[in-house]
């Protein structure tokens, strides 16, 4: 693969990592309720789940998934059930009593980073769209299995990355503090957010 087509697919990626999402909320999410390992193993696993769905684009099967509007409904409506369920148990969660000392931490045992992560990326059907719609422009009809693992990696890695780097930056200093401060309304925010993209799911 050619450096300035890398550059280019570097950059694309790095624009659809930064853009806001259901994914963005999660990390935040469970970076402040279940700590930072559990942030950094939300932004982990969601750097495979997306790794994967390039990977199955790359391959073709992707083609099939969009191609196939029962499979495509059914793992759309399976990622839009994930969402509510988020949601509502952000929702439902208790203010934390944030009276503590500087070596404590109130973590919430129920929080899964690596399973919210992966199924957060991986029951979005539309990334399969997307790599598909990006992947037409980077992989030759001819492309051997290198060029599409770089791509793959690429992909994979710079979504883990940052993601990672949010944990990171909330889980430190000032920004935890006023964030676990706020808890509930981060809570209630949150799970408000995904509940209304999960029904955005359904009626789009």
């Amino acid at each position: 693969m050619e450096l300035h087509l890398w550059l280019s697919l570097v950059v694309i990626c790095i624009l659809g990592a930064l853009s806001p999402g259901p994914s963005l909320a999660l990390v935040i999410k469970n970076t402040l309720s279940g700590g930072s390992k559990q942030g950094y193993a939300t932004a982990i696993s969601h750097g495979l789940g997306v790794a994967l769905y390039a990977a199955i684009t790359a391959t073709g099967i992707g083609l099939l998934i969009v191609q196939s509007p029962l499979l495509f409904s059914v793992i759309k409506y399976a990622g839009a059930a994930f969402l509510l369920y988020l949601g509502i148990k952000s929702l439902m969660s208790k203010q934390q009593n944030m009276q503590l000392s500087q070596q404590e931490t109130t973590r919430d045992p129920s929080i899964n980073g690596w399973r919210d992560g992966f199924l957060i990326a991986f029951l979005n059907p539309k990334l399969a769209i997307f790599f598909l719609a990006l992947f037409s422009q980077f992989v030759e009809p001819n492309a051997g299995w290198q060029q599409k693992g770089i791509m793959t990696a690429t992909v994979g890695i710079i979504d883990m990355l940052w993601y990672v780097i949010i944990a990171f930056t909330i889980s430190r200093g000032p920004i935890l503090d006023k964030l676990k401060a706020n808890s509930h309304i981060v809570d209630k925010v949150t799970g408000s957010f995904l509940i209304l993209l999960a029904a955005r799911v359904v009626w789009s």
